[in-house]
């Protein structure tokens, strides 16, 4: 190739990724849209190929997403554990670190926050006010948790320059391991064949408002509202927010501006574990009502991260992509009950789904380390 053609090549390059980094908030909007769109459509031509109704398909993924009250609680359930997790995933891409450890963030949080409520809970009164407290020291503990577990990657790429994506990942497997080695012995319930702790007192836990669903409850969902706003504001409002994205992708300049780099690195990871341990405390209190084998937890942590790359990373655009992981997974669950689709065959259509809405934000990331096209808006 001339080196006309090179560079001719290398211009069309860097117009594409700056449309990809330049795209609006609307323009992503549309991207994901289309490409959920686009996912499901083939998905269907799939069903239809291995001999199934893709009109029934349909009908069940949208039935066992909004179909009945029931339903509709428990894609709201499954939303709110994906949006917090989400969040937690969004908080450090977003500052350039990639966190892919808030599944054992989680865990460690759940052990905390379940721990910390059965330990405490003979010096509480009981009844509403015991209940209201063992909460607040239960979600504390979770985001104590979550938070040093969190630290411990950010300490060992700042201080020690080791890459973050390994160290996270080592992690996840070494906090599922030793809470699972927690539960089969010390923390086990007495008299349980099960590995799980024992129950939290019945008076800890969120009343089933609007749905009538014990195992959910509106007051749950609008904390995570709650804590998705706190992050948006931090992250896009505050000067350690400002920190944390300059010191993820740009240490040189924060240093220069007076930051310590290494400091925000850790502290920034730090927050993300933290959100991931609320996530947890959330599980714990308002469904589980205990700690369970951690091996049979759904994966909330690694799909966090398709979720926040569909939201471009931003906390706010978290809520409708959680939203959507939430409807997909209700869906999933229904059509295995409810039909004959074998369950291989739903979660190939889950997995297109998300690799279709993510691919264009992977593309968005990969043009932006490589140093292609604008700035992001």
């Amino acid at each position: 190739m001339s080196s006309a053609d090179q560079s001719g090549t290398r211009s069309l390059a860097d117009r594409v990724a700056g449309r990809l980094l330049q795209a609006t908030v609307l323009e992503r909007l549309g991207i994901a849209l289309a490409s959920v769109t686009t996912a499901i459509l083939i998905g269907l031509v799939i069903v239809a190929a291995a001999g199934y109704s893709p009109i029934l398909f349909l009908n069940n993924l949208i039935v066992g997403a909004l179909g009945s009250e029931r339903i509709l609680a428990r894609t709201l359930r499954l939303s709110t554990f994906f949006i917090l997790t989400g969040v937690a995933v969004a908080i450090a891409f977003r500052a350039g670190v990639f966190n892919i450890g808030v599944q054992g963030q989680f865990v460690v949080g759940g052990l905390f926050c379940t721990v910390s409520i059965l330990w405490t809970a003979p010096f509480l009164p009981t009844g509403t006010v015991g209940g209201i407290g063992l909460m607040l020291i239960g979600t504390v503990a979770a985001a104590v948790g979550g938070g040093l577990y969190g630290a411990l990657p950010g300490v060992l790429k700042a201080y020690a320059d080791a890459n973050e994506i390994i160290t996270t990942i080592m992690l996840n497997f070494i906090a599922i391991g030793v809470v699972s080695w927690l539960l089969t012995n010390p923390l086990r319930a007495e008299g349980s064949t099960n590995v799980q702790t024992e129950r939290l007192p019945d008076y800890v836990g969120l009343p089933p408002i609007l749905f009538g669903d014990s195992s959910f409850s509106i007051i749950g969902l609008l904390l995570t509202l709650a804590v998705v706003a706190v992050v948006a504001i931090a992250m896009t409002r505050t000067g350690i927010g400002y920190d944390m994205v300059t010191s993820g992708y740009q240490a040189g300049a924060a240093v220069y501006s007076g930051v310590d780099a290494k400091r925000t690195i850790v502290a920034t990871m730090t927050f993300s574990g933290a959100v991931a341990g609320l996530a947890s405390a959330v599980y714990v209190i308002m469904f589980q009502g205990r700690f369970i084998e951690p091996a049979s937890i759904h994966t909330y942590g690694y799909d966090a991260i398709a979720v926040s790359l569909l939201a471009a990373n931003n906390p706010l655009g978290v809520l409708p992509a959680g939203l959507l992981f939430g409807g997909l997974n209700s869906s999933s669950s229904y059509i295995q009950t409810y039909s004959d689709v074998p369950v291989q065959l739903i979660d190939g259509i889950v997995g297109i789904v998300i690799v279709f809405v993510a691919a264009p934000e992977l593309f968005r990331m990969a043009a932006k380390r490589a140093g292609l096209g604008g700035e992001d808006r």
